[in-house]
C-alpha cells in the first residue's frame, strides 16, 4: 500500500494553491456578489481574451456592456432570471473586445445560495468558444448550400422538380384563399431530340443551359418560379397573374430566345432554337384540382406543337 505524507497534501487554509490553479487554465473563472451585484473575482485570463484590464471588471454593468449590441438583451435577461431562480444555467453570446472585435463566449455559471435559500453569489467559467462557432457556422453553411442544391436542377441551375412541386402547392393554396389569379406556362424546346443527335449531348446541355437562364430571365418578379420538369420540359409558376399578363411573359421568353440565337440546322421552323407553349390561368375554388389544371396545361402544350410548334397557345380555365 503506497503511503502519502502529509507534507505533500495541500493545506485547506492554503488559497494560493486555489488560485493558482483557476489562472493556470484557458477558462476564466469569476465570481459575482448578488446583493451588490459587483465583481468580487475575475481571473486575469480576461486580458489576454478581451483586453479589458483585470481592475475594469467592477460591476455586471461592466459585463453587460461588453455584450455585443445584438446578444445584449436576451442574454443579460436569461442569466439574471435562470440566477433569480436559483438554476445554474449555460449562456452562449459575442462578447467586445477593447478593439471592437468579437469573441464569442460560453458563460457556465452556477448559483450559490445561502441556508435560508436566498441566493448569496454567483461563480463561474468563462470560455472562448470562437473557433467552436466557426466550425459550426461552417456546417451550418454547408447544410444551407446542400439543402439549396436539392432544390435546384443540377444541370442548369433552375428550380427542379421538387422545389416545383412543394412551391405550386404553396402557392395554389394562396391563390385559393386570396382569390388572385395564378398562372403556368409549360415550355418545351422544339426538336431537340434532332440538336442532340446533330450536335452531340455536351451541346445538348449547354442548349438547355442557355434556354433555362432565357426562361428564368423573363420570369421577372421575386415570387415568379423558372423549374425544369425534366428532359427538355420547363415550367414557369406566375402567382397574381392573369391571362394577359402571362402571355407578356411568354411573348418575352420568345424575343429573348431569338435574342439568345442558339442555331438548330435541324429544325424544322426555325435556323435556331425555338420553344413551344401552353398557358393556364385560373382562380381556384374549393372545387378546382390542380393536377386537372395542370394537364390543362399540358394539353395546351400538346396543341402548340400540333400547330407548328414555334407557338403559344394560351387560354383561362
Amino acid at each position: 500500500m503506497t503511503h502519502v505524507s502529509p507534507d505533500s497534501t495541500i493545506p485547506h487554509e492554503d488559497p494560493s494553491f486555489y488560485r493558482t490553479l483557476l489562472e493556470s487554465t484557458k477558462a476564466i473563472p469569476w465570481r459575482i456578489d448578488w446583493q451588490t451585484m459587483r465583481f468580487s473575482y475575475i481571473g486575469p485570463q480576461i486580458e489576454q481574451l478581451l483586453g479589458w484590464k483585470q481592475a475594469s471588471w467592477i460591476t455586471v454593468n461592466d459585463w453587460a456592456e461588453r455584450i455585443h449590441l445584438e446578444d445584449r438583451q436576451k442574454t443579460v435577461d436569461f442569466c439574471v432570471s435562470q440566477s433569480q431562480n436559483g438554476v445554474d444555467h449555460e449562456a452562449d453570446y459575442r462578447a467586445l473586445t477593447a478593439d471592437g472585435d468579437i469573441v464569442w463566449i460560453r458563460d457556465v455559471v452556477h448559483v450559490l445560495r445561502r441556508p435560508d435559500g436566498s441566493v448569496d453569489s454567483l461563480v463561474g467559467f468563462m470560455f472562448d468558444i470562437s473557433e467552436r462557432k466557426k466550425a459550426e457556422d461552417k456546417i451550418l453553411k454547408l447544410q444551407e448550400e446542400l439543402e439549396t442544391l436539392s432544390y435546384k436542377d443540377g444541370l442548369t441551375g433552375v428550380a427542379n422538380r421538387r422545389m416545383l412541386d412543394a412551391l405550386l402547392d404553396v402557392e395554389w393554396a394562396k391563390s385559393r384563399a386570396s382569390r388572385q389569379p395564378i398562372s403556368v406556362i409549360l415550355v418545351d424546346i422544339d426538336f431537340f431530340k434532332q440538336y442532340n443527335d446533330h450536335y452531340g449531348h455536351r451541346a445538348g446541355d449547354q442548349c438547355l443551359k442557355r434556354v433555362a437562364h432565357v426562361l428564368d430571365a423573363a420570369a421577372t418578379r421575386s415570387r415568379d418560379l423558372c423549374a425544369r420538369l425534366g428532359g427538355e420540359e420547363f415550367m414557369l409558376v406566375l402567382p397574381e397573374t392573369d391571362a394577359a399578363a402571362a402571355l407578356q411573359v411568354a411573348e418575352r421568353c420568345r424575343k429573348l430566345l431569338t435574342r439568345e440565337s442558339i442555331t438548330h440546322a435541324q429544325s424544322h421552323v426555325s435556323d435556331s432554337v425555338t420553344v413551344s407553349m401552353g398557358i393556364g390561368t385560373i382562380v381556384p375554388d374549393s372545387q378546382d384540382d390542380l393536377s386537372e389544371f395542370l394537364e390543362l396545361v399540358d394539353r395546351r402544350l400538346y396543341q402548340a406543337k400540333a400547330n407548328g410548334r414555334d407557338w403559344i397557345e394560351a387560354g383561362a380555365a
